[in-house]
């Protein structure tokens, strides 16, 4: 789930189901959470550090990106100069957050890294009651109780030993949705004036700008193994940029509420992927941290929702 998820529309969108708009987003899901088990093989194939894998990454998204619009939509590459700011400040959570989700996966596993991603809606609703003093009601409250507990309960080391050790994944699993709301809070703002590929393109190459002075300080996975070639090409072509396309299509089909619970099917995806691929089992605990999580993204999600109609 790399990507944001909110709509840059004002088209009223019928709340009726949309059986197309329902496929598209679970299929986005399931794209978006090739993206955890994608980072673990390459680490295991090329012992690449969370730094390097995060500069590449978005050094050929941009690239990609940038490519295609220059084809298809040239006039999509303009910024006016009063946005280059904000585009910094996206890119730079954006390579922020793609380094920690690298170290979460590689220390924590692939689907530990996901549940823990989903506490970000708690991380935003704290956020917006500082920042712009939206209410903090019992139901928030509950809801962010819900979050942060779970994800304590999935970052616990299991008898697996799976993980680390427990402060330094507790500190990276809260680490992950702080960063990724990050990027979902700039990205609020930038999603106002610019077109969301714009955005995107910008991101990738403000990301892979900043990233640019950390890689002469971090090895780099020189010669790259031939079967890791593919692994990084399907992660940048799947869950970087074929998961935002799916998702966008959704969300033309569907209300955003709607479409951003359908897309937290992600972690069932991700937990089916992680058993198949790479034999990570999670422990009864971590189980139920994992649905306090959800049922606290959930809940916010329905708090808004509600007082969006009302």
């Amino acid at each position: 789930m790399n990507q944001p998820k909110s709509s840059t529309g004002s088209t009223e969108i019928p709340s009726g189901a949309d059986p197309l708009g329902t496929a598209t987003a679970l299929l986005a899901a399931a794209v978006w959470a090739t993206s955890a088990p994608l980072v673990k093989l390459l680490a295991i194939q090329t012992g690449v550090s969370a730094l390097a894998l995060a500069f590449w990454r978005d050094l050929a998204g941009s690239l990609f990106l940038f490519a295609a619009l220059s084809v298809l939509r040239p006039s999509w590459l303009r910024v006016p100069r009063r946005e280059l700011g904000w585009l910094l400040a996206l890119g730079g959570s954006l390579g922020a957050f793609h380094v920690i989700w690298n170290l979460g996966v590689f220390m924590n596993g692939a689907a530990v890294a996901t549940v823990q991603q989903a506490a970000m809606p708690a991380i935003v609703a704290i956020a917006a009651h500082l920042i712009w003093r939206e209410p903090l009601t019992w139901r928030r409250i509950v809801a962010i109780a819900m979050a942060f507990g779970g994800t304590a309960l999935v970052s616990h080391p299991d008898l697996r030993g799976q993980m680390s050790s427990s402060a330094s994944s507790l500190l990276v699993g809260v680490g992950i949705p702080v960063m990724y709301a990050a990027w979902n809070l700039v990205g609020k703002r930038v999603r106002q004036t610019q077109n969301p590929l714009t955005m995107l393109t910008g991101a990738f190459g403000c990301a892979a700008l900043l990233l640019l002075p950390f890689q002469f300080f971090t090895p780099q996975p020189w010669p790259v193994p031939a079967v890791a070639w593919p692994l990084f090409a399907a992660l940048v072509a799947l869950p970087t940029i074929g998961g935002f396309a799916l998702y966008t299509f959704a969300l033309k089909r569907l209300q955003a509420s709607v479409a951003t619970i359908l897309a937290m099917t992600e972690v069932v995806f991700v937990a089916l992927y992680a058993y198949l691929l790479l034999g990570e089992r999670l422990a009864a605990t971590q189980v139920l941290g994992a649905m306090l999580v959800i049922g606290g993204a959930v809940l916010l999600h329905n708090f808004r929702r509600s007082n969006a109609d009302s």
